[in-house]
């Protein structure tokens, strides 16, 4: 489904965030990568849908090749590819339901768009999928009004409201305590099984990908240095990854280096995803 050969970034700073990174993602695979901050996560999972434009490379979705699309093929493409966010990207005014079904702007016209305006079918599986994620009685409130761990359902229900082949999380239990990252984690296993799609997370908890993933990869200064099944992440392989540093598990290493987080602001992923 998912095939990257030697997936190079490097910002205008010279500094390399991946450098000839090369991974298959097949099935419904659930794949967590973990690293050290500034190891490439969140750049290698942005390169994919070209948030941040990969330097060189190749990134392949089934036959077709996303890193060659100019901007029409590449917003179509992107229907393909569903994205949750690490701050959620919801919009505040709108309701739990309007900030689902903007996971269909790509498939109407600016003018329906304009107007709110979707097929009762969308409007149907909007309900299902809200359902799905537990946020149906909330369908009419605000999203300002909603705790974090609601927003990121919510973003959840929006990502799968396109109908993606695969799901990309960029760190999705970053802002969250424990408890809900849990619940979160779940659900984005369910979801891989229900909708037999595969999802790559970019996370820093590492006891949770463990806990939650079917396969895990290292990323170390832009290479992957661990590629394999869960439960054969042992501590010698942690120690390549994290070369001999503490291993993050719980909320205390979350703050992202230039590198790790791109350049892209809030407003440019949300024009880029056309949401």
């Amino acid at each position: 489904m998912l095939k990257i050969k030697n997936l190079k970034k490097t910002y205008d700073t010279g500094d390399e965030a991946l450098k000839r990174v090369s991974l298959e993602i097949k099935g419904n695979e659930q794949v967590a990568i973990i690293g050290p901050s500034g190891a490439g996560k969140s750049t290698l999972v942005q390169c994919i849908n070209r948030l941040t434009e990969p330097t060189g490379g190749n990134v392949y979705l089934g036959d077709q090749e996303l890193t060659k699309l100019k901007k029409d093929e590449l917003r179509n493409a992107r229907r393909r590819i569903g994205m949750i966010f690490q701050e959620y990207n919801l919009v505040d005014r709108l309701t739990v339901m309007e900030n689902a079904l903007s996971g269909r702007l790509g498939y109407v016209s600016t003018w329906d768009a304009f107007r709110r305006n979707f097929p009762e079918e969308d409007i149907e599986y909007a309900y299902e999928t809200l359902d799905l994620v537990g946020m149906e009685e909330f369908a009419d409130d605000r999203a300002d009004e909603l705790s974090g761990g609601q927003r990121q359902r919510v973003g959840i229900a929006r990502a799968l409201l396109q109908r993606p082949d695969i799901l990309l999380a960029d760190e999705p239990t970053s802002s969250l305590d424990p408890e809900t990252s849990r619940i979160v984690m779940e659900l984005l296993g369910d979801i891989a099984e229900r909708e037999n799609i595969p999802i790559l997370i970019n996370i820093h908890e590492v006891h949770l990908a463990e806990e939650h993933v079917d396969r895990i990869i290292g990323l170390t200064d832009g290479e992957v240095v661990f590629d394999g099944p869960a439960d054969e992440l042992d501590e010698e392989s942690k120690d390549v990854i994290y070369r001999g540093e503490e291993v993050p598990d719980d909320a205390t290493a979350k703050i992202q280096t230039p590198t790790e987080a791109g350049t892209s602001t809030t407003d440019d992923l949300i024009e880029k995803t056309d949401t």
